[in-house]
């Protein structure tokens, strides 16, 4: 408590029931507190800078762990993971044949939803399909002055690995997200793992991946389920790119079969920045801060507004609404720890200060959403107007919820059907082209002391 208020909570309290006391000392000594700063204080650019700060440190156990078990998986296979299921999920089995889940599960338990959850599953989908229909390429080619073929060739990958959280982290939307786009793209093969502690399935994952049109389904999770999937085994096949969220061990060992295969990114924490004139609904912001801020403790929830009093009036929306969530420790200290409420001079400001951010979630909360928008270069996804929750987006108004995060936004793009397709380069040259390209192949060859490219450049001229 500040000092400051000291002589107003004596007073507040004088004559009253001790029971009275005690009820609103706990409240007063909990009061929520979120940094709030301004973009007019000499030190807002420091500050700013330590309140973005997220770098994950190496942990040296960690990586040698890990880098253990992606070796060891590629020598011993499937004794390796059906080692460390038994270790790390408790679930042992003689077969690793018996890891695989049989495709009629995965429709028993669709079948098995209840009507409502399965209904906005099947919308969801829908709209998530919709959506990354719209990003499908084509090849495309032309024909130059000469009559050279240029062009190029869009495909599919062949297979793919979605890595899906079990246990208690169970998310059949992410199933959604990552499954449908590879579907779309034309992506012949999408092999799921999903880790099941104890042997326990999430029914509503399993529904998620009959839905989507996943084609197997292995009950592994953890480095040895990114080490099967990056190198294969007898029973789980090679795959050519990882996608999907995980924790601290399946984040390194990404990182360390990139390049043995794709992967989509290396998300950190969720984040979301809220712009807000100051004239919605202040228990409308402090809620779309919690929903990011409910994730984990190093959740980043960021409020910029011009006004002044808005920002007091989310605060004390905020400091009322958490008393009802169940996640409130969460959300408290992922706000008080990598949270604000910044007051900035103006939009444009504010839409300045975003752009360095640049956020993985980023709502503009005004009553004209397009005429900031050509301001706004860098986020994960922009969330226009009032009645525009980052929950929907979560979940199913379309476009894809696995976004940059941690400022990677700069240059990077959310998860697409583009991820899940390649593409290759066509070159067809006429008979007049190979004259005209080799002696300017030639010359250009001969500039970097590459004698046979020369003379093959040469040779048809």
């Amino acid at each position: 408590m500040d000092e400051n208020e000291f002589p107003n909570f004596v007073k507040a309290f004088k004559g009253r029931p001790l029971s009275f006391k005690m009820e609103h000392v706990i409240k007063l000594v909990h009061k929520m507190k979120i940094r709030q700063l301004s973009s007019k204080d000499e030190a807002f650019n420091e500050e700013l800078t330590a309140l973005l700060a997220f770098e994950e440190t190496a942990d040296e156990k960690l990586e040698a762990t890990v880098a253990a078990i992606l070796a060891d998986v590629r020598v011993r296979g499937d004794e390796a993971v059906l080692d460390y299921t038994a270790r790390f999920d408790r679930l042992t089995l003689v077969c690793a044949k018996r890891l695989e889940l049989p495709k009629a599960e995965l429709h028993a338990a669709f079948e098995a939803l209840p009507a409502a959850q399965r209904r906005a599953l099947e919308e969801a989908a829908a709209r998530v399909t919709e959506y990354h229909q719209k990003q499908k390429q084509a090849s495309w080619h032309y024909h130059d002055a000469e009559g050279t073929l240029l062009g190029q060739q869009v495909t599919p990958l062949d297979r793919v690995g979605l890595y899906v959280p079990g246990g208690k982290a169970a998310y059949p939307s992410s199933v959604l997200m990552n499954a449908l786009p590879a579907k779309v793209a034309g992506v012949a093969e999408l092999i799921m793992v999903v880790p099941t502690p104890d042997g326990v399935k999430n029914q509503l994952v399993l529904a998620a991946a009959y839905l989507a049109g996943v084609d197997r389904v292995f009950t592994i999770g953890g480095a040895q389920a990114v080490a099967a999937l990056a190198y294969g085994t007898a029973t789980i096949p090679k795959v050519d790119k990882i996608v999907g969220p995980g924790n601290a061990y399946v984040a390194a060992a990404k990182r360390r079969v990139f390049g043995v295969c794709g992967i989509d990114m290396i998300a950190g924490p969720s984040e979301i920045l809220v712009i807000c004139d100051g004239l919605t609904d202040p228990d409308w912001i402090a809620m779309d801060l919690f929903s990011q801020a409910e994730h984990d403790e190093l959740a980043q929830a960021i409020l910029l507004s011009p006004d002044a009093d808005f920002i007091k009036a989310v605060a004390t929306s905020a400091d009322r609404l958490l008393k009802q969530m169940p996640r409130r420790e969460i959300i408290r200290t992922a706000l008080e720890n990598r949270g604000a409420l910044i007051h900035v001079a103006s939009m444009d400001e504010a839409c300045a200060i975003s752009n360095r951010i640049a956020p993985e979630h980023l709502e503009l909360s005004v009553a004209e959403p397009q005429i900031w928008l050509p301001r706004l270069k860098h986020a994960g996804a922009i969330f226009m107007g009032r009645h525009t929750s980052e929950a929907l987006g979560d979940y199913c108004a379309g476009p894809n919820h696995v976004l940059p995060t941690s400022g990677t936004a700069r240059f990077s793009s959310p998860l697409g059907v583009y991820d899940f397709q390649k593409r290759s380069s066509l070159i067809q040259v006429s008979e007049p082209g190979a004259k005209t390209l080799g002696k300017i192949a030639a010359t250009l060859a001969l500039g970097e002391g590459l004698q046979a490219h020369a003379q093959s450049a040469l040779y048809r001229t």
